[in-house]
């Protein structure tokens, strides 16, 4: 089988991330989309510190079980790096992206790669569940739900969440974040996005939660995310928080 020969948003973002896992052709597309928006090496990699962050505050609770949705390359500082005591599956859709998770995390016992679709759970392998998520449904586990709602109309977003509360065991963990209207002001690259692409309102993220209570902390920019030390200077293109599943 050749290279694909269209891009991946998940390989653009391991190229911002300063990975190995790109191609060519994502590069180019990486390099189109930033003439039209401005460099994005920073955002992203301020939206994969988020990521850490929030991972290690799920695990700081005694999580030790992480299901990832739209989990695109599984390096340069994603969930089983930053936890590697845990055990992690990983799911996409794009089958480009699964057969390239499975490669690298091919020697991996503690984690795994396998088809899920975020709106429909079921669609995720039970064994791989089992096996990487041990307790799914039982005790409580972390949710990764990054770079999907905009791709989500929002009652779609809600049905989601609440799938996946009634799904997942009281004291589980959502990380999960949104996409501001930052691109309004960038038609060019706002039409690369695709016409599935949601900008929103941030009054508009906390609401799609549902049931699922957002901590003290609130849903903020990522930057601004529990930072380690002062937030770093960057567009708000991305606000993020991390949510509780409660006992009702």
């Amino acid at each position: 089988m050749g290279e694909p020969d269209q891009p991946s948003t998940a390989r653009m973002i391991d190229y911002w991330l300063g990975g190995a896992d790109h191609l060519p052709v994502d590069v180019a597309a990486a390099t189109a989309f930033e003439q039209a928006y401005g460099p994005c090496a920073l955002i992203f990699r301020e939206l994969r510190a988020f990521l850490g962050r929030a991972v290690r505050a799920i695990a700081a609770q005694g999580v030790d079980g992480f299901l990832v949705f739209g989990a695109g390359v599984p390096t340069m500082g994603n969930v089983h790096e930053v936890a590697p005591e845990a055990t992690v599956l990983y799911t996409d859709v794009d089958p480009v992206t699964i057969r390239l998770g499975q490669r690298i995390l091919a020697g991996s016992d503690r984690a795994g790669y396998g088809f899920g679709d975020a709106t429909d759970i079921g669609t995720i392998d039970p064994a791989q569940l089992h096996r990487f998520v041990p307790g799914w449904g039982r005790r409580p586990v972390g949710v990764v739900f990054l770079g999907l709602a905009a791709f989500l109309d929002d009652d779609t977003v809600r049905h989601t969440f609440d799938e996946l509360y009634a799904a997942a065991a009281p004291g589980s963990l959502l990380a999960v974040d949104f996409d501001t209207e930052e691109l309004a002001a960038h038609p060019q690259a706002l039409a690369m996005m695709g016409p599935t692409f949601r900008m929103r309102p941030p009054a508009a993220f906390a609401p799609l939660l549902g049931r699922w209570a957002p901590t003290a902390d609130g849903v903020v920019p990522v930057s601004r995310w529990r930072p380690d030390g002062a937030p770093a200077e960057v567009p708000d293109a991305f606000y993020g928080a991390l949510a509780v599943r409660g006992d009702d």
